[in-house]
């Protein structure tokens, strides 16, 4: 994604005026140049989704449901101690410096690049949904080993053939499955909105599919792939 930010432009000096020196002068004359238009590319972080994939598969089908999707942001740097009386104009120069550095750091093409930080899995919200898919799953789980449902290639799971399944638990295996897919549907938007970018949605549906299918993989399941057709594990 593209996008372009352009500030308003610096309003000069009245005619005949006498600008005064000043320490900033360097900062200030920096942030000038950087005051033109600037294109900002948002990158999807593949690399961290993949990451976020095999935490939140990982918590459902084994360990706790509650826990598993633990916050991946960076802890909050310890705050600054204030400005003694003597060394406040360098702290005062410091501090702006910081905060130039923060505009520039806006303005220039990096903001969320491939593998530059991890994404936020630990929403009330998404810890929620983990909870009740990892619930679900022990109920699940048997109908994955005998090959009865698979993961698919959209993200989600599916019956593949129920024929070794009574008539009596037909219907219940078929609620399963449905109240699986919706809680699979709203995790990869609320990733997507805990994030700052909705529009990833399908990107992030998209990482966790691999990441299913590579799960299903490992433990000898069935997916089925996007020509429709499905492999054994």
């Amino acid at each position: 994604m593209r996008f372009a930010t352009c500030p308003a432009p610096l309003q000069r000096a009245p005619a005949g005026a006498s600008p005064r020196p000043t320490r900033m002068a360097p900062i200030l004359a920096a942030l000038g140049l950087l005051a033109g238009c600037v294109t900002v590319n948002v990158y999807f972080p593949a690399a961290a989704a993949q990451k976020a994939a095999d935490k939140i598969i990982s918590a459902v089908t084994g360990g706790s449901g509650n826990g598993a999707a633990q916050s991946t942001s960076p802890q909050k740097p310890a705050a600054t101690p204030p400005p003694t009386a003597r060394n406040a104009p360098a702290q005062a120069q410091s501090l702006l410096a910081r905060l130039a550095g923060r505009v520039v750091m806006a303005l220039v093409p990096v903001a969320h690049a491939a593998g530059q930080a991890d994404l936020d899995i630990s929403t009330p919200q998404i810890r929620a949904i983990v909870a009740d898919m990892h619930q679900r799953f022990a109920q699940l789980k048997p109908y994955f080993q005998s090959g009865v449902i698979g993961v698919t290639s959209e993200g989600v799971i599916a019956v593949r053939d129920q024929s070794t399944v009574p008539l009596m638990q037909r219907a219940r295996l078929a609620q399963l499955v449905a109240q699986q897919n919706r809680d699979l549907s709203q995790l990869y938007a609320q990733i997507a909105d805990a994030n700052g970018h909705p529009q990833w949605v399908g990107n992030i549906r998209s990482t966790f599919a691999s990441r299913w299918i590579a799960h299903a993989k490992q433990n000898g399941w069935y997916y089925r792939d996007s020509s429709g057709t499905w492999v054994k594990g």
